[in-house]
């Protein structure tokens, strides 16, 4: 089986945001008028001690995506009640010194690096990426002509489903099916749910190894793709050729080595922080000789979905 990666760096989630927000509120001090609001602007309301500032609205709405023009009386008042609960309930949680628990004082202090350390990221991109010259995209879009000149259009037949518990026992029960009417009547005999339709695979963003996999295809392989939230069988029914020029081109080249220049940054910064960093103890041995393992499920550094690409039957190759 093929492995698939796709690596985003800087996944500074909204719900971070929030937590730092929180976490500004209560470092500031316990019972005290919290300083994080009194960000110099107009003040719109009170919710006890604490006052809510014309700024914080529009952070609001800009971390919600709200344009201006749908800032409707209805979105004001929902994003408005939303501040007012988050204020009330920091003062509750102050009162009843929730903040001094250990473990609510790390995850606010781990909050706030968060967000810190997203901004300073973005900001980084944001100036590298700016820099990109014409001549590096059409150097890029040279380099990779299966996403540009010779790029394709796979249309397929596929049946998706949710993943089931026992995966393997399923590709491996269909590694001899040569359509996907034997793949439909596979599931129907399991009693799975299931939707079945036409679909397309571009080249021009599909990960290196699924490529490579449908290049080398033969006529009568099914293939068999998972990620975390879904899988499918499908099967190649035609190819067509669409190569991508002119402006299409350059947007997607200008993209590409954004994406490229994002994991270059991640990467540096990631050593630049080993190199300054000084571990004690059986730490020291412990970076200094194991591998990085995946995170666990639900940790905030987990990379975007991994999907992986086989024929069923196949057994899963290991980075």
């Amino acid at each position: 089986m093929l492995q698939v990666s796709r690596l985003t760096h800087g996944g500074w989630r909204i719900a971070a945001v929030a937590l730092a927000l929180i976490g500004a509120v209560a470092l500031s001090g316990c019972g005290k008028k919290e300083e994080s609001s009194a960000v110099v602007g107009q003040v719109i309301a009170h919710v006890g001690p604490d006052d809510i500032t014309q700024q914080e609205l529009d952070n609001e709405f800009r971390l919600a995506n709200v344009p201006a023009d749908k800032r409707s009386d209805d979105v004001i008042k929902a994003i408005l009640s939303r501040i007012v609960e988050r204020k009330y309930l920091v003062q509750q949680a102050i009162a009843a010194k929730l903040d001094r628990e250990p473990t609510v004082h790390l995850d606010l202090l781990r909050s706030r690096e968060q967000i810190l350390a997203g901004a300073y990221v973005q900001r980084d991109l944001g100036t590298k990426v700016t820099g990109i010259a014409k001549n590096e995209i059409d150097n890029y879009i040279q380099g990779h002509p299966d996403q540009f000149g010779k790029r394709q259009v796979y249309n397929i037949e596929q049946v998706s489903f949710p993943p089931v518990k026992d995966m393997e026992a399923l590709s491996a029960a269909t590694k001899d099916f040569k359509t996907i009417d034997q793949v439909e009547a596979k599931l129907n005999e399991l009693g799975m749910k299931y939707s079945r339709g036409p679909g397309a695979l571009d080249s021009a963003t599909m990960p290196a190894q699924m490529l490579g996999a449908l290049q080398a295809r033969k006529p009568d392989d099914v293939f068999f793709i998972r990620s975390r939230n879904n899988a499918s069988f499908f099967k190649v029914t035609s190819v067509e050729d669409k190569p991508l020029t002119g402006d299409d081109a350059q947007n997607l080249g200008k993209r590409e080595l954004a994406n490229e220049i994002a994991k270059r940054t991640g990467e540096d910064a990631s050593k630049a922080a080993l190199a300054a960093t000084k571990f004690e103890g059986d730490y020291a041995r412990i970076m200094a000789t194991a591998t990085p393992a995946a995170p666990a499920a639900g940790g905030e550094a987990s990379p975007a979905e991994t999907p992986t690409v086989e024929k069923p039957g196949e057994e899963q190759k290991k980075d």
